[in-house]
């Protein structure tokens, strides 16, 4: 046999080898112990970093971009439109150097701050507690504030408590009303300072455990009849020993949230282009953000040591795909642009937050506007939405929907030797009984066939809305906003109480049921 027709035949075994893989099976099942998922799994960051607030959120109630009270309503509606569920703010590394009587009263006689962790440019605190609060409530979204512990003191944060959620006479909420606001907002989430392990004070965790303590006793009386949540600064991914120190050390009825930090990243040092990357720069990403599966399942065991009957939350108040900055910006900035590699991220990632809603009761991307993995990218006047905002909108179904666990064995994605899983799945049911089903084809090349059995989900009708494209690299511009939207999928058969679907390759799918 000549060898360019021995090669077209291998060719041709190949295609049959691949078009008969067999399905993966999925088996959901009908669990009555199985937990909510809880909605703030859902939740955002935004960060005094880059234009995340000024320049994005915050534009100031004198520019000509539609604005309410200074802040963009192009970006409320969209955000309210993915039901954002908590805001957290106003750090990452800022709150530890943020202090907040700095951001009240007159803007005109407001002191400057230098922002030393991102860019060292000079912030006029123009933005500040009521207007970040004043947001959350056009929002709809639950505030989730991060008091200054590095460079604070206890009893700036307890001012800060006083004057958010008092509503009687005492000197705080006599300030707050001074500066225009009569009822207090009722604050419940705060965060204890923000890793404390580095850019929060560089401390050791029997350290942070005292230090948290300490805090936490003057935020609230007795019984924290306040109904605060206090979420403790937690580990760096894999600091296992962090997590344990502070729930040994820590009183559980002190602790309402412990926190965990995981981003997807290549190598520190190099971490690869936002939109320039190789298939092999993909595997890593996808290879470090499945790492949370891990990391979850390890920081849990050792929560539920300490709490076994569950009540401290696990908070990843941090969490996403991060790169080299976008060529000719800010390196201090950290825009990067948002492709199909995020949306996979960002389905995964949320499976796994799904699946494990027994002990994840909040998660925060990072971050919410033109800063890493992005929901919101803005250009002067010029908004768009990204592939992650799309994943978060259409996986918004699961927020307060009783998850239905999933059995399956995942088929591999192989490169280069190594190997991670292909599929991602969860699966829930809402309050109104449809069932909806959210899929990640992680692997670059291949599709993937999925057998779901919906006998005893008691649903007949399916429809289904899929993110995908071309290629890896794309992303929504601002010349071409909507490149990659979700759209109707019909790669599916529903046959005899079988969901037979044909899943390309790097999508993320969801499918309701009713």
């Amino acid at each position: 046999m000549k060898k360019p027709l021995l090669l077209l035949v291998m060719a041709f075994c190949m295609q049959i080898i691949t078009a008969q893989k067999e399905a993966v099976v999925i088996a959901v099942k009908n669990d009555a112990a199985a937990p909510t998922i809880n909605k703030n799994i859902y939740g955002h960051f935004a960060e005094h970093l880059g234009h995340c607030i000024y320049g994005g959120f915050f534009v100031g109630d004198t520019s000509k971009i539609p604005n309410t009270n200074g802040v963009r309503n192009d970006i409320i509606k969209a955000l309210k439109d993915l039901k954002i569920p908590n805001l957290r703010w106003p750090g990452g590394c800022f709150a530890d150097t943020y202090h907040w009587k700095d951001g009240i009263g007159p803007k005109e006689q407001r002191p400057t701050i230098v922002n030393q962790w991102w860019g060292g440019v000079t912030e006029d605190n123009s933005f500040g507690t009521h207007d970040f609060l004043n947001m959350c409530e056009l929002l709809g979204a639950e505030p989730y504030l991060s008091g200054n512990v590095g460079s604070g003191t206890v009893q700036e944060l307890a001012d800060w408590v006083q004057y958010t959620n008092f509503g009687g006479k005492s000197p705080m909420s006599d300030l707050r009303r001074k500066n225009g606001r009569t009822e207090p907002w009722k604050v419940k989430y705060w965060g204890i300072g923000n890793e404390a392990w580095g850019c929060g004070g560089n401390m050791t965790a029997d350290y942070y455990a005292n230090e948290y303590r300490k805090f936490a006793t003057f935020m609230s009386d007795w019984s924290n009849t306040g109904g605060i949540t206090r979420i403790a600064s937690g580990s760096n991914s894999s600091d296992y020993n962090w997590t344990e120190v502070l729930m040994k050390n820590i009183p559980l009825h002190m602790l309402g949230g412990l926190g965990v930090h995981h981003y997807a990243v290549i190598n520190w040092d190099k971490k690869g282009s936002d939109v320039d990357f190789t298939e092999k720069e993909y595997f890593l990403t996808m290879q470090s953000a499945l790492k949370m599966e891990e990391l979850v399942t390890k920081h849990a065991a050792i929560m539920d040591k300490y709490d076994p009957e569950k009540k401290v939350a696990m908070i990843v108040d941090e969490w996403g795909g991060w790169y080299e900055v976008q060529k000719g910006t800010n390196p201090g900035f950290l825009y990067q642009q948002n492709t199909m590699r995020d949306a996979v991220l960002a389905g995964a990632t949320l499976n796994i937050f799904n699946n494990h809603a027994d002990r994840v009761k909040m998660a925060n991307l990072a971050q919410c506007v033109n800063v890493l993995q992005a929901v919101i990218l803005t250009d002067k006047a010029k908004m768009i939405t990204t592939p992650t905002y799309s994943v978060m909108k259409m996986y918004n179904v699961h927020q307060d929907a009783k998850l239905l666990p999933v059995d399956f064995k995942s088929p591999s994605y192989t490169y280069n030797g190594q190997t991670i899983p292909a599929v991602s799945a969860s699966v829930s049911k809402d309050n109104n009984g449809a069932i909806h089903i959210s899929l990640v084809n992680i692997d670059a090349v291949n599709k993937n066939k999925i057998e779901i059995d919906t006998k005893d989900l008691g649903v007949k009708n399916f429809t289904g809305t899929i993110i995908t494209s071309q290629k890896l690299q794309d992303y929504n511009s601002f010349e071409n906003p909507n490149k990659i939207v979700p759209v109707a999928f019909k790669g599916f058969e529903n046959k005899k109480g079988k969901l037979e679907i044909t899943l390309p390759p790097f999508s993320v799918l969801v499918l309701e049921g009713k």
